[in-house]
């Protein structure tokens, strides 16, 4: 069966009020803030055991490190920056829990998935930790190359709950429409992306309203 993820650690409301919880009854794989866009030891040591007591694999999420906009903001920074900022955030998950995969989050994924620069800074900075795990990047894009390139295995991920644009990459999520928040088209979404076998693994956004609905129709049409 093909991964189903879903970024966690993220929302103290979620961490700690019930809603993450249940969203681990339906993915396969977790990708857990360490502290660039959201997340402390706290929140990571409670999604880590939330995790295991439903036996679903735990990777890391770092980010940019700028929690006032959510990681969701590009930046230029050189890339030794980037390596740094990576590595002590894989770090930090990795004190609690070895990670199986790691993830980059919102800008950071996004323009490793087209500037082979950042995807690289990224690759050496898992790598001053460990080259022994999975890196994981949108799938038909540069990012996968890059750490292919850099000796890591790799997993290609598309999403159920995101719109996309002609090219392949992932809608602007300042302009309309780029959630999908209806749980039966984000099913058929993820179907579709499934069947194409573009993918290893398909994304449900945990702060994505309605998100525990939506990661039931999924779980559900692809187990169908």
């Amino acid at each position: 069966m093909i991964d189903i993820n879903c970024d966690m650690g993220e929302t103290p409301e979620d961490i700690y009020g019930g809603a993450q919880e249940a969203l681990l009854a339906y993915v396969t794989s977790i990708n857990v803030a360490c502290g660039g866009h959201a997340g402390d030891e706290r929140s990571m040591r409670t999604t880590v055991e939330q995790a295991l007591r439903h036996k679903v694999s735990v990777g890391a999420h770092p980010s940019y490190v700028d929690i006032a906009n959510f990681g969701r903001t590009e930046l230029n920074l050189p890339s030794e920056q980037i390596s740094q900022d990576v590595f002590r955030q894989v770090c930090a998950l990795a004190a609690i829990h070895r990670p199986s995969h790691v993830k980059p989050h919102g800008a950071l994924y996004n323009q490793a998935a087209r500037d082979a620069r950042v995807a690289q800074a990224i690759a050496e900075g898992v790598a001053r930790w460990s080259k022994n795990v999975v890196l994981m990047g949108l799938a038909g894009s540069l990012s996968l190359e890059v750490y292919q390139s850099a000796g890591f295995r790799t997993l290609a991920e598309a999403f159920a709950d995101r719109r996309y644009e002609a090219d392949g990459s992932l809608r602007s999520r300042k302009l309309p429409g780029a959630l999908i928040e209806d749980p039966q088209q984000a099913a058929a979404q993820a179907v579709e992306i499934a069947r194409s076998g573009k993918a290893q693994s398909i994304c449900i956004h945990g702060d994505t309203p309605g998100a525990v609905n939506i990661a039931r129709a999924v779980r559900e049409a692809l187990s169908r």
